[in-house]
Order: C-alpha cells, then structure tokens, then sequence
C-alpha cells in the first residue's frame, strides 16, 4: 500500500510561507522559503494585551545591560589607574601591557559586580510582578530596594538597609526620569 507523502514546501493551513526577498525579484527555489505558524503567539488574549517583556527576556536585557555597562565603566576606570602606574624608564610596550592589563582586570571585575546586580533586579522585578498582577513604580521601586538588601546582605544589617535605600531611591529615579523623558522628549 502505497502512502502518498506530502512535500514539506507544499503549503499546511497551519503555516505559511515566508519569502525574505519577496520585493526584490530575486529568483529562490521553495526550497530556501521558510514555513512560520499562523497561529498565534499568545494562547489568551490577556497576555497579548500587556506591553512588557517576559521574564526571561527581562532577566537576559538586565544582566547584559548590566555587564556591558560595568565592563565599559571598569575598563575606563583601568586606564586611567593603569597610566597612573607608570613608572620612569617605561618603555611604550611596558606601559600598553600595563594599560590593557589594568583595564581588562577592572573591566571583568565591574562588569560581574554590576551584572549580578541586574540579575538580582531582574528576578525581583519578575516575581513582584508575577505577585501583584501590576506593573508600576513601586514595583521598579521595591525591586530596587530589594536588590540593594540582597547585594549588600552579606556585609551585614546596616549596609544592606543603607543598600536597599539606595537601591529602592536610585529605582525611583530612573523610572520617574523615564517618564519624564518620555513625556518632553518626542523620539
């Protein structure tokens, strides 16, 4: 018994084909296209409703903002302690292997330092979120608070208190600054 077998280029009323090139006249065999779903990619409509991202694209967004910006922070940090250690008779290969050294060290240090913190907010973030069903100020303030308290936990009470008011301060100041940005600033 013979069983008549479909071609995956043919089209499935689940997907459809997607030409990349379809504009340009570019001759490319079917066999190039590709096949995307039609279905949707939210199950319920509540969740296509909400503006923000999920919590893994949170978590990756703010751990590698986090480390981009420490790393960039430290290694600029690094030069200038790494031209501070020159010492007479440098010749100028010394003093290159003294800069990149310094900068690359201060560079992975802050950048591992500043990611764990955006990896901390992140999750803080996420779970009050998940909690309150809102998405609001306080939130980004308490999940500031929070990373603070938790960064700073091991040092002891009073500098992770100190942290967390820092944290939840510096929360609210980013986000109120948005807003304001957002408001006077047509981008």
């Amino acid at each position: 018994m013979a069983i008549n077998r479909s071609s995956d280029h043919e089209s499935d009323e689940n997907t459809r084909l997607y030409h990349p090139y379809q504009n340009y006249q570019v001759p490319i065999k079917s066999q190039y296209l590709y096949k995307l779903p039609t279905s949707p990619e939210f199950l319920f409509t509540e969740e296509s409703l909400k503006q923000r991202r999920s919590w893994g694209e949170n978590l990756t967004f703010y751990t590698g903002t986090g480390y981009l910006a420490g790393s960039v922070a430290g290694a600029s940090a690094g030069i200038f302690s790494g031209i501070k250690s020159f010492e007479n008779g440098d010749t100028t290969k010394l003093k290159i292997n003294r800069i990149l050294n310094s900068s690359g060290q201060a560079g992975r240090t802050w950048g591992n330092r500043v990611g764990i913190v955006g990896l901390i907010y992140a999750g803080i973030e996420s779970g009050v979120v998940a909690v309150t069903d809102k998405d609001d100020v306080w939130t980004s303030v308490v999940a500031g608070l929070g990373t603070g308290a938790v960064f700073r936990a091991a040092r002891g009470v009073r500098s992770a208190a100190v942290a967390g008011a820092f944290g939840g301060i510096a929360a609210g100041a980013v986000v109120a600054g948005k807003q304001v940005f957002k408001r006077y600033a047509h981008i």
